[in-house]
């Protein structure tokens, strides 16, 4: 049986020298006190946000104005709702899950004579304080005297879509279905809005976070500006985040420790910068960010040149955790070629993959590739029947089916049928891109919601490469270890990823230190054996940093030398660790990134 979870779910980073404000009275008391060292008489506040705040809550406690104030809320200038629906329709489609990646800004969202409007009645206003806000705020209003931002991590934004809590920007939508929501943000408002938040990071005073509604916390621009800093110079990890999924097991409940009474956890979400978040702690108040404003702020610490220099601001690797344990098999499926994903759906590169085997029953399974001398026309025949239901697709009369173990690692270049099956824990090692799914096949089962999932056959039978079969798969996509380096105490493996991704995964195993130097690369590592280990500088250019049984870290490029050694009850134990980074070709030309 497994020991007690030792697994950190709200994982922090300690920051000297800052006090965070917590607590609507207080913040108010602050920005009441900034105003009024102001010399100047009138005095422009601007609160701009992300998408997904509760505008509401801040104008309704925030108690900044003196006798005479006024507040407009830019909204009123955006679009009519049928103007913006006719905006956004070519970026999201009529199809139930993907889109295009919208080239719209978050200006063209707004009327033009509305904002002429608007902006003419902020100038004529002769009130002591004027408080504009909303989305886009600074766009109405430029020069502020104060700029506010209110951020919102992606996957609160998701938990307010499905309570009906918020809408699509310019919309009035809470009780439209969330996968129309999703897709909407994932295309559109999110890209703009994150696009216009790179504009004020340089900008802004203070920063809000208002992630848990009534606790709000406040910190000046300079107290982030030396968060972010301090982040890129050592180890850390984002805040996970699980999902239950029509497939999920029970294996996340015990190792993450999360709530028994649940049905299942799918997903287990350790590193997607787009979504975690980052918490710093300013003296005993956490502060919520989205994890993506490090890679905005220190792309180029934190990536590595040559990693930002083919991706841009753009974090390329995500882990994440599948868990079929006491479960069902995922969805038969398939991901874009790297061309059909910027051709289809305006997304820089595709999403090669791969599944590392952290638990495995005796039975445990993978569907990968497919099976020598099928018929394509008659594979294909038979998923269209099986998605009207006339009936079942016989998985295993096309695609092949592998025995895996614990520890065992297989690739997933795009265009590989697979699936992981039933009783197993997957680390899944990725690009980015990570809603590209294809699904052909879904085992004739429901979703959380009661209705269908999906089936994306059309796009499958688009990108399927029907010469993966079994004796190629066996030969280039399953256990392709190989040794690279031994010494005392230690060895390195190489895992992976295939030719085809800019992947590559290398597996210490060790009962002693082991060196370790980024190169100017970005790493990912998640302890794949062991209790726990500990993380320190050669130099002590960082805090010793400790990591628990399948924590996932991140080690800026920026960083350099760094080592690992089995720690607390692991002491003199052999553990593991599987890190992922990115391959020093070059990127846009083998891989045509972006």
């Amino acid at each position: 049986m497994l020991k007690k979870s030792n697994f950190n779910k709200s994982p922090q980073i300690d920051i000297s020298g800052h006090t965070a404000v917590s607590g609507w009275k207080s913040i108010s008391q602050t920005l009441k006190d900034t105003i009024e060292s102001r010399t100047i008489g009138k005095t422009i506040v601007v609160l701009d946000t992300y998408h997904g705040v509760y505008l509401d809550e801040i104008l309704e406690n925030l108690e900044i104005g003196q006798t005479e104030s006024s507040t407009y809320n830019v909204s009123n200038a955006f679009l009519d709702t049928e103007q913006l629906e006719s905006l956004v329709y070519p970026f999201t489609k009529d199809d139930p899950v993907f889109g295009y990646v919208t080239t719209l800004d978050l200006t063209s969202f707004f009327d033009p004579e509305k904002v002429k409007i608007l902006q003419k009645q902020i100038a004529e206003n002769q009130d002591d304080l004027i408080l504009v806000a909303g989305i886009g705020a600074s766009i109405i209003f430029p020069e502020a005297d104060i700029l506010l931002y209110a951020d919102m991590p992606r996957w609160e934004i998701q938990l307010r879509f499905r309570n009906n809590k918020i809408s699509n920007i310019g919309t009035d939508n809470a009780s439209d279905a969330f996968s129309y929501q999703y897709k909407r943000s994932f295309f559109v408002d999110w890209k703009i809005c994150d696009t216009h938040k790179r504009t004020l990071m340089s900008r802004w005073d203070f920063l809000l976070d208002t992630t848990i509604p009534q606790n709000p916390k406040l910190i000046t621009a300079n107290a982030i500006s030396d968060a972010l800093k301090q982040a890129v110079e050592q180890p850390f990890r984002l805040v996970p985040f699980f999902d239950p999924g029509p497939w999920g097991g029970q294996w996340l409940k015990e190792v993450v420790d999360l709530d028994r009474s649940a049905t299942n956890y799918a997903w287990g979400f350790d590193c997607v910068p787009e979504e975690n978040s980052l918490v710093f702690n300013f003296n005993g108040v956490p502060f919520e960010i989205p994890s993506v404003n490090l890679v905005y702020k220190h792309p180029e610490s934190l990536l590595g040149a040559k990693v930002y220099e083919a991706f841009g601001a753009e974090f390329p690797i995500r882990f994440d955790f599948l868990d079929t344990m006491e479960g069902g098999n995922l969805s038969l499926q398939v991901h874009p070629l790297h061309q059909y994903i910027k051709d289809q759906f305006g997304m820089g590169y595709t999403q090669n993959e791969s599944y590392y085997f952290l638990d495995s029953k005796e039975d445990g399974f993978v569907y990968l590739g497919l099976k020598e001398d099928i018929n394509p026309d008659s594979m294909l025949s038979e998923l269209e029947m099986a998605q009207e239901r006339e009936t079942d697709f016989d998985a295993e009369k096309f695609v092949q089916k592998w025995p895996v173990k614990k520890h065992d690692h297989v690739l997933i270049p795009a265009g590989t049928v697979h699936c992981s099956g039933a009783d197993t824990v997957v680390l899944e090692i990725s690009a980015t891109p990570f809603i590209f799914t294809f699904k052909l096949w879904d085992w004739s089962r429901m979703g959380l919601d009661g209705k269908p999932r999906p089936i994306s056959l059309q796009h499958g039978k688009n990108n399927i490469q029907w010469e993966r079969t079994t004796e190629w798969t066996k030969n280039n996509l399953i256990n392709q270890v190989q040794l690279i380096h031994q010494g005392d105490g230690w060895r390195e493996e190489r895992t992976g990823l295939d030719e085809e991704s800019f992947i590559e995964t290398r597996r210490h195993w060790f009962t002693k230190k082991v060196q370790h130097n980024t190169e100017g690369l970005v790493n990912v590592l998640n302890l794949i054996s062991g209790r726990e280990a500990i993380v320190e500088s050669p130099t002590d250019a960082f805090e010793p940093f400790v990591i628990h049984y399948a924590e996932t870290f991140i080690v800026p490029a920026a960083v350099g030398a760094y080592t690992i050694t089995p720690h607390g009850e692991s002491e003199g134990l052999e553990c593991a660790t599987i890190k992922a980074y990115i391959r020093t070709y070059n990127l846009k030309e083998d891989y045509k990134i972006n």
